[in-house]
């Protein structure tokens, strides 16, 4: 079985650029942006709607607070105003997928954030009190080995490794920084077959061309990677052909 996420709602106004309808019909969990990177409250609610109504678990994409740089700048953000900001968009969030008749399942750092909480123990924790200051023992989804799944679960949370189809890793197992070349894989059938390597056999191809193990329970499909829906639909349909599962994680 393996969980397939994608980020939604990361639009504003009448800023768009994730096709959140087409991966509404084909992931199995959304990470739909809480407006400190992108979303803003009339996308968040459409989001909620749209994945309720497709019966599309939802969970809350929190970040820094960077709406200009879509949250992939390096912030240096005080412990305790994190978690509160992470705790406000979890709350913000909330109110609209219980409008719809759902409601926030998980949590997911977004961009900068998230690959600040692989390493950054203080960090990580932050992200984990923002999680429960905003009530509930969410799951929290991050890299497989990191500090904020290690944090997660220290709470008492359940942390859920993820592995990403159409990122480059390194041999350590960690994401290739985006300001570097080749950090996002582009071709689909490079990222079909990378979806492929993650579910079956637990590893991936680094970019020095070793074999890194991954145990991921979910696999994420960029919202903003060029042709993304079209992505999403050939990588569930190749996991579905493998013989696995594709399902929202337990």
């Amino acid at each position: 079985m393996i969980d397939l996420n994608a980020d939604l709602g990361e639009g504003f106004g009448r800023w768009t650029l994730t096709d959140d309808e087409a991966l509404l019909s084909v992931v199995t969990s959304a990470n739909v942006a809480c407006g400190f990177h992108a979303g803003d409250p009339s996308v968040m609610r459409r989001v909620c709607d749209l994945a309720a109504e497709r019966g599309v678990r939802i969970g809350a994409q929190v970040s820094y607070r960077d709406l200009a740089g879509f949250g992939r700048r390096a912030m240096d953000v005080p412990g305790d105003e994190l978690a509160a900001e992470v705790a406000y968009q979890i709350g913000a969030l909330r109110v609209f997928a219980e409008a719809a008749g759902a409601e926030v399942a998980y949590v997911k750092p977004h961009g900068a954030l998230y690959n600040r909480t692989v390493h950054d123990a203080e960090q990580a924790a932050a992200v984990v009190a923002g999680v429960r200051l905003a009530g509930g023992a969410l799951p929290v989804l991050g890299l497989p080995g990191s500090r904020l799944l290690a944090a997660a679960e220290d709470a008492g949370l359940v942390g859920v490794p993820e592995a990403f189809a159409d990122r480059a890793y390194t041999p350590q197992g960690t994401l290739v920084p985006r300001r570097e070349a080749d950090s996002v894989v582009t071709d689909e059938d490079a990222v079909v077959r990378r979806a492929l390597a993650f579910a079956v056999d637990g590893e991936v191809e680094a970019v020095d061309g070793t074999t890194v193990t991954v145990a991921a329970r979910s696999l994420c499909v960029h919202g903003d990677t060029p042709g993304a829906a079209r992505i999403a639909v050939r990588v569930r349909e190749a996991l579905r052909a493998a013989g696995a599962e594709v399902r929202a994680f337990a």
